[in-house]
């Protein structure tokens, strides 16, 4: 008997109409469909008039789940993966089931589609010729600083999936772990009816979140510019001079932006210089 194939599926990760035809085609001729939440997922199911039966697989019983579901595509049944939102095992369950897969000789075929971190990255404004996708920071203070730290020295740029309860202390620890003069963006409702990109220096989109409690609000995917980008930015003597005399009559930030449109340095450049002139 031919053994099944086990369809990774990403599907809309807020607007319904982002699912692709190749998705739905897919979704509709599988044997099985494995959902991480079966209720959440049968919404959309629901809304294409998909009939086929749904299947809970999720970190609490993924393990279990994978002989079961080996079991149906040696049977020759194919299987379709969807998590609740965007392209299934980003950041969600599931790679140990694509690798028990592989592992016994099934086909693990890829159905593209919506990535939250993929779209922000494409609207933030930020480089995107390298980048390092790392998930969820951590909850506690402590330990989101300490992965902050480690990747101090990345050079692409750092892309988290932060809370609204959270989005506030992680932008403020990017600020006292990486400096505020990095380039940060947060990403919001990304394909929802209030979807909002901000990008700015850390200070600058830490002053927009506080701002509006509105802007605190939805899901949102924060990128934060890597190490290199200000690197090698070199800040001639008059210019460090004329910062230094808007200073003296203007905050720090504001002197920051009036230079750089007057001699078209970057903001985050001449911050980061100024903070080491001040130091020193």
């Amino acid at each position: 008997m031919t053994t099944g194939i086990l369809y990774i599926v990403a599907t809309p990760i807020g607007n319904l109409n982002d699912i692709t035809l190749r998705a739905i085609d897919v979704l509709k001729q599988v044997d099985v469909v494995a959902a991480e939440d079966t209720r959440h997922s049968k919404k959309l199911l629901d809304h294409y008039g998909i009939e086929t039966r749904l299947m809970a697989v999720h970190d609490h019983n993924e393990d279990d789940r994978i002989q079961s579901l080996l079991t149906k595509l040696q049977g020759g049944s194919s299987v379709a993966l969807i998590s609740d939102a965007g392209t299934p095992l980003i950041s969600d369950p599931g790679f140990r089931i694509v690798r028990a897969m592989q592992h016994s000789g099934v086909e693990v075929v890829s159905i593209p589609g919506p990535c939250a971190a993929i779209a922000a990255l494409s609207i933030a404004g930020l480089p995107t010729d390298r980048f390092l996708f790392v998930g969820f920071l951590p909850a506690k203070q402590k330990a989101r600083q300490a992965v902050l730290e480690a990747l101090l020295s990345e050079q692409g740029t750092l892309v988290f999936y932060e809370s609204p309860k959270r989005i506030v202390a992680a932008v403020e620890d990017v600020a006292a772990v990486m400096g505020e003069g990095r380039m940060v963006s947060v990403a919001k409702e990304i394909t929802k009816a209030f979807e909002t990109v901000k990008t700015g220096l850390v200070y600058e989109v830490l002053e927009w979140l506080q701002d509006d409690e509105h802007h605190r609000r939805g899901e949102f995917v924060l990128l934060v510019q890597g190490a290199a980008e200000s690197a090698g930015v070199e800040i001639d003597p008059s210019a460090l001079r004329a910062l230094g005399l808007a200073s003296e009559y203007m905050p720090l930030k504001k002197a920051c932006g009036l230079v750089s449109e007057l001699t078209g340095l970057p903001k985050n450049a001449l911050y980061e210089a100024a903070l080491a002139q001040n130091k020193g």
